[in-house]
């Protein structure tokens, strides 16, 4: 009976921990036409080491070039060599919005229909064997799933820290901004007020002059 209701709470938690990962790998398939160009943005956390790998569908006359680059078009990996599948690793110093594209080319005579891409990207805890680490650590079933349960739950933590830190620093940006747009605003109204001195001074002492007033 204990083993049966064992067997029931690792089943829940692989279930679990199949829907909470899902943020963690990214598998999609999309269509790619003839002399298109998609590209797919991704954020990854620093000191993250992310792999991938992709498939093409084998239609006549096409050529697709893929490129992955930073936010500041720094290029991590490129194959213009029109493979049909291909793999790529990289790993990143700091948080950075990252791009992948595929560039394809309809070649003379070539077929006008689209090219099916096929990509998986894995990072975070996605990228740790566990069936290895259970054999190192001699974990049994319940307790490799608890660590990988561990794992997600500190990477959703650390998802969440961040979030907050980059909540705080916009709000610094606005109160910072409504700050000096607060204090410049004051420094045109009293502009304003001065100019307008001026000119009533200036204009009393003109009427004057001309002996308009008195």
């Amino acid at each position: 009976m204990l083993d049966m209701q064992t067997k029931a709470f690792v089943n829940t938690l692989q279930v679990f921990i199949f829907v909470v990962s899902f943020q963690l790998a990214s598998s999609l398939k999309f269509e790619l036409p003839a002399n298109g160009k998609r590209c797919l943005k991704e954020e990854i956390h620093k000191h993250a080491l992310v792999k991938g790998d992709y498939e093409l569908s084998d239609v006549h006359g096409h050529h697709t070039t893929v490129k992955i680059t930073d936010a500041r078009d720094h290029s991590f990996f490129s194959n213009d060599k029109n493979n049909l599948n291909g793999v790529f690793a990289f790993s990143v110093e700091e948080y950075d919005l990252f791009e992948i594209c595929f560039i394809n080319k309809l070649e003379p005579g070539g077929d006008s229909r689209p090219r099916i891409v096929t990509l998986n990207i894995k990072h975070g805890n996605e990228m740790k064997d566990y069936d290895a680490l259970a054999k190192a650590e001699k974990l049994k079933p319940l307790e490799k799933e608890l660590r990988k349960l561990e794992d997600l739950s500190e990477s959703i933590v650390n998802d969440f820290a961040y979030m907050r830190s980059r909540e705080e620093e916009m709000r610094d940006t606005n109160e910072s901004t409504h700050s000096r747009v607060l204090y410049f605003s004051v420094f045109s109204l009293l502009c304003l007020v001065g100019l307008a001195t001026w000119q009533v001074f200036y204009l009393r002492r003109y009427f004057k002059s001309k002996k308009l007033i008195d």
